[in-house]
């Protein structure tokens, strides 16, 4: 969602505030060094740090994202043709494909990752430290902060604990992600969604719980492999660590989900009693399948595609959902996908094309990533999930929070169908609130696109933590 995290995975997530270096060593014979930059798509950035070595066995290479948790990540297929430049990222969401050329103590090229393209940029040397958005506070908080770690089936997690000032047991929350790995803040384009609800929930006498996804951080649980139906056991692990805690009522414990974690939020509840209440944030109420088209249908229209070129996407993503459960096909997907890659490859600028060099070898590399995550387990699950079965038999207290904008979760679609499933369930305590003006992420939009998500301030609308905060107390008994 990760936004629903497909397209925040394929797209959104892949992007933050750049933090270009100036160094000014001499050039090497290769690009080995430390390196610090960006990637680029969709007018968005992602900072990146990759180190470079020479080796017994040729150049290698490992890849920081800071945003993302991720540190000395090992780098593929790494290469150096003077001046190209070449490695790959294997990724939840697929493949990441860099070709660059490598110019003194700078490279640039073009960057690609399950069927998106944009391009990047790194520089010798340490990067200034980026100016932050708002000062941070000098001023301790009034609660209490502690590293935790706890297991489920699958390995460990690690997160951040913040306790209440104060004795006696509290009413708690799990915050749980979107889709693709994320940190424990849920960190996108230097906004840290969870970590300023975590700050006023706490703040409010409610012990949170967030952690990093599985593949990320502190967790050594692995991401590979897991579907939904996985997520949706780590949060009731999460649960039951909270359940050990002394300063945690057992019995007002739930669970806030954003986008997929919407969904995660629903599985949970409806597996366990243990789970008092759940907040969803732009939960999902239809399919995964109805949700990836409606956002590639929003988020293309924003970005000015035609109604053919929707028409032509829409085709092969029912065409690659088709393969996905059948099994059977992927070689027309193919190769229907590399004529579509060529196509919008051949779109770009001039000096981009030059970039990327032989276009049917990068259309194929690009086209491997976007399978292998359409082939994954995950996919599978996804596309076929419906909540709506999953919501008839959630029994306790709902709240469900939508963005007037949001182009990844549509609200109203999703809202109807959520408030629907409820009822038909015969849960009674439902309640249901719709942000106007707000994106995916609950900030104050102009269109809603993730286009913009980077130049917005980052914060939530008005209202927006207070709704959680005074649900939560009312549900739980606390008073104020």
């Amino acid at each position: 969602m990760r936004p629903l995290r497909l397209v925040l995975s394929l797209v959104v997530s892949a992007l933050a505030l750049a933090a270009l270096a100036g160094g000014a060593q001499p050039a090497a014979p290769t690009p080995s060094g430390h390196y610090e930059g960006a990637i680029t798509i969709m007018g968005m950035q992602l900072a990146i740090k990759v180190d470079f070595a020479d080796s017994a066995h040729g150049l290698t290479a490992t890849i920081d994202i800071p945003q993302q948790g991720a540190k000395a990540v090992p780098l593929s297929n790494v290469g150096y043709r003077p001046p190209k430049v070449h490695f790959e990222l294997p990724a939840g969401p697929g493949l990441a494909t860099f070709d660059g050329e490598a110019h003194g103590d700078e490279i640039t090229g073009a960057f690609a990752q399950a069927g998106t393209t944009g391009d990047f940029r790194l520089n010798r040397g340490a990067a200034p430290p980026p100016t932050p958005a708002v000062s941070p506070s000098t001023t301790p908080p009034p609660y209490r902060e502690e590293e935790v770690t706890f297991t489920d089936p699958d390995g460990a997690f690690a997160g951040t604990l913040t306790v209440p000032a104060g004795s006696g047991a509290r009413p708690a929350v799990v915050l749980v992600t979107g889709s693709g790995p994320q940190n424990r803040d849920e960190e996108i384009f230097g906004f840290k969604p969870f970590r300023l609800i975590a700050d006023h929930l706490t703040r409010n006498g409610i012990v949170v719980l967030r952690c990093d996804d599985r593949g990320v951080g502190g967790t050594t649980a692995k991401h590979v492999g897991a579907t939904t139906a996985d997520f949706a056991t780590d949060a009731l692990a999460a649960v039951s660590f909270l359940e050990s805690r002394p300063e945690v009522d057992a019995k007002r414990i739930g669970l806030l989900g954003h986008s997929e974690g919407g969904i995660v939020a629903p599985l949970a509840a409806a597996r366990s009693n243990d789970v008092a209440f759940i907040v969803l944030m732009s939960g999902m109420g239809v399919t995964g399948e109805r949700i990836l088209l409606d956002q590639a249908e929003l988020i293309g229209r924003a970005g000015g595609a035609s109604d053919a070129d929707l028409a032509a996407e829409a085709a092969l993503q029912k065409r690659i959902f088709s393969a996905a459960r059948s099994g059977a096909g992927w070689d027309e997907v193919k190769a229907d996908a590399h004529l579509a890659a060529i196509e919008r490859l051949k779109a770009l600028p001039a000096e981009q094309r030059a970039a990327i060099g032989d276009l049917d070898a990068y259309a194929d590399r690009m086209i491997a990533g976007q399978l292998a995550m359409a082939r994954s387990p995950w996919f599978k699950f996804f596309i076929d999930f419906d909540p709506a079965t999953t919501l008839t038999k959630v029994r306790c207290p709902v709240l469900a929070l939508f963005g007037e904008k949001d182009m990844q979760v549509p609200a109203e679609s999703n809202r109807k169908a959520i408030a629907e499933a409820l009822a038909r369930g015969g849960n009674g305590d439902v309640t249901v609130k719709v942000f106007p003006g707000a994106n995916h992420l609950y900030q104050q939009a102009t269109s809603g696109s993730p286009s913009e998500y980077p130049t917005l301030a980052k914060e939530f609308v008005p209202g927006f933590l207070e709704t959680i905060s005074g649900w939560i107390k009312a549900r739980t008994g606390l008073e104020g």
